[in-house]
């Protein structure tokens, strides 16, 4: 057996060694039209940062590394021209020498990958102007920043890499802007998740210019003169992130399926519409794991998974693809933001009834010294409850957290399920009570009724007629430092006595800095013959929402922030 793979890197170097794995035998080909094939996609930004220093640790592989381990003739600087499906041949272009000739097949691997958009700014086509994808993009701009010394730079786009550069640009010395279309960056964040990162960022030296879009660069001889559908910046670096598109004309040309973004579409198998020809990787559709509506979703771990799934189906073996969630987990400065499946977003946007809890538990048992908040979003369908999606904001163990989630999801697991998840547990590491069982806590305690939530976007609406009784149960110094309009304070440890004050005909809607005391208020309150509702997130994350305040790094065990 022959198989061809196109494209080196995630998707296709996988899908060689696994097919190295299972078939001594076959003649396995990868055509691959840059100078590295396996290199370390994710890891660019920060060689350009400085904090990868050595450019070899891009390289996980070599084309003579890949050969002596697993015999497979790699061919770099060499790239398919034409795929001849009838025939089963590929048109191929030696780049070292220029010539074409052609290349047979049993079986094709399509693992082209994707391309940087590249909107149609005048001016971007300047030496100044860079975009990231490959490791020679890398090279590029750090050796310009290291020759010319660059004082500025202006991300456009505030997406993973768009944020990932800001961070190391910054390292690297600069002077940095994001500018983003959008109203807020990192697009798989719902907005109140999004605005944490977005004032740490700034808090870290990043200046975000939101809903605001790059119309033109104009170069000059000092300076790029960036101008904004609102305003102008003068920079000494550009760099355009706006997202990737697949790179998929040669499948197209062939009469290979593909949707209207251009993706390949395959089935469970990863087979494309021609008979022997696969697709894997950035070049492809998915099916949304969560809400089985076909998307996009370009990701090293997905790319990694469907060429091995490929490879299996080519050796016989029934392997399938369920399709994505969209795991994945960001660092920006300290602070580390994770997602797994579909957000509230655009859980509403699939026609989901959707519900949602919101906490910010200690990542460690809050005793134990070094703890750090995270602030927890899972979101879930109501009546079923069935796991929709989770995001994660903190400084530590929100990545251990979110795949526990991401599993949870892959698992069919309802949210209220989470409660009962065995997690390790001793104080460096967790709580006896861990963050993701505290999730499943609360909302074990919505779908029995014991729990009745307002959120963030009902505080606008709330009654300040006198109607409802708007009740903060922090202490009196926490109040004092910063509250809801409307809000009357009564500490939580002296709410019974003050019970006779409150007209049980009124609903009561209760906050406290975290939920927790607000929900223990909630109890009491219901347990004497109230309605009462309980502030999900809790003035801290409100006030970080609302008031762009920093997202705390630590508190104590009532909730009393610390610095």
């Amino acid at each position: 057996m022959k198989v061809v793979i196109i494209g080196g890197v995630a998707g296709g170097a996988s899908a060689a060694a696994r097919l190295r794995r299972l078939d001594e035998d076959a003649q396995i080909i990868i055509l691959e039209r840059g100078q590295h094939i396996s290199y370390a996609n994710c890891g660019l930004p920060y060689y350009v940062g400085g904090i990868i220093t050595e450019e070899s640790n891009l390289t996980l592989q070599t084309p003579q590394s890949f050969y002596e381990r697993f015999r497979i003739d790699v061919r770099t600087n060499t790239e398919a021209i034409e795929i001849h499906t009838g025939d089963k041949k590929i048109t191929v272009c030696n780049h070292n020498t220029g010539e074409l000739y052609q290349e047979t097949y049993d079986k094709l691997i399509l693992s082209p990958g994707a391309e940087p958009i590249k909107p149609n700014l005048p001016g971007s086509d300047d030496n100044r102007v860079f975009t990231l994808r490959t490791v020679p993009d890398t090279l590029k701009i750090r050796a310009y920043v290291e020759q010319n010394k660059p004082k500025s730079a202006v991300v456009i786009g505030g997406g993973y890499i768009g944020m990932e550069m800001a961070e190391n640009l910054k390292h690297a010395g600069l002077d940095v802007t994001v500018v983003e279309m959008a109203e807020h960056i990192i697009a798989p964040l719902d907005l109140d998740m999004a605005s944490l990162v977005q004032h740490y960022a700034r808090k870290n030296g990043i200046r975000l210019i939101l809903k605001n879009g790059v119309q033109a660069l104009i170069p000059t001889e000092s300076y790029i003169e960036v101008q904004l559908s609102h305003g102008t910046l003068n920079t000494d670096l550009v760099l355009i992130s706006v997202g990737v598109k697949p790179e998929t004309f040669m499948a197209q040309k062939a009469g290979i399926s593909c949707n209207a973004r251009g993706a390949i579409l395959v089935d469970e198998h990863m087979r494309t519409s021609k008979p022997d020809i696969y697709a894997v990787g950035d070049a492809i559709a998915v099916t949304n794991f969560v809400t089985k509506q076909e998307t996009y979703i370009p990701l090293a771990g997905p790319a990694n998974k469907q060429g091995r799934i490929a490879a299996d189906h080519i050796c016989g073996k029934n392997s399938s693809y369920p399709g994505s969630q969209g795991s994945s987990v960001i660092k920006v400065f300290d602070m580390t933001a994770a997602v797994t499946g579909v957000n509230e977003t655009n859980a509403r946007k699939a026609g989901l009834a959707v519900d949602k809890v919101i906490l910010s538990p200690m990542s460690h048992a809050g005793y134990y010294p070094g703890g750090k908040v995270m602030t927890m979003k899972v979101v879930f369908e109501k009546e079923t409850y069935r796991i929709l999606g989770a995001q994660i904001v903190g400084y530590e163990g929100v990545d251990k957290r979110i795949d526990v989630l991401a599993t949870a999801i892959h698992a069919g697991m309802k949210a209220s399920d989470l409660a009962e998840l065995d997690l390790a547990y001793a104080p460096p590491y967790s709580s006896a009570k861990d963050p993701v069982n505290l999730a499943g806590f609360m909302i074990e305690n919505i779908s029995d009724g014991t729990l009745k939530q307002f959120h963030l976007e009902d505080i606008k609406t709330l009654p300040l007629d006198g109607s409802a009784i708007l009740l903060d149960t922090r202490t009196p110094e926490e109040y004092e430092r910063g509250h809801v309009d409307g809000f009357v304070n009564i500490p939580v440890d002296v709410l019974r006595e003050h019970l006779k004050e409150l007209p049980k005909e009124k609903p009561i809607y209760v906050m406290c800095q975290s939920g927790l005391r607000s929900y223990i208020a909630t109890r009491i309150l219901e347990g004497n013959g109230y309605r009462a509702y309980n502030f999900s997130g809790g003035f801290r994350f409100y006030d970080a929402v609302m008031n762009d305040h920093c997202l705390i790094a630590s508190a104590t065990a009532c909730g009393m922030d610390q610095a």
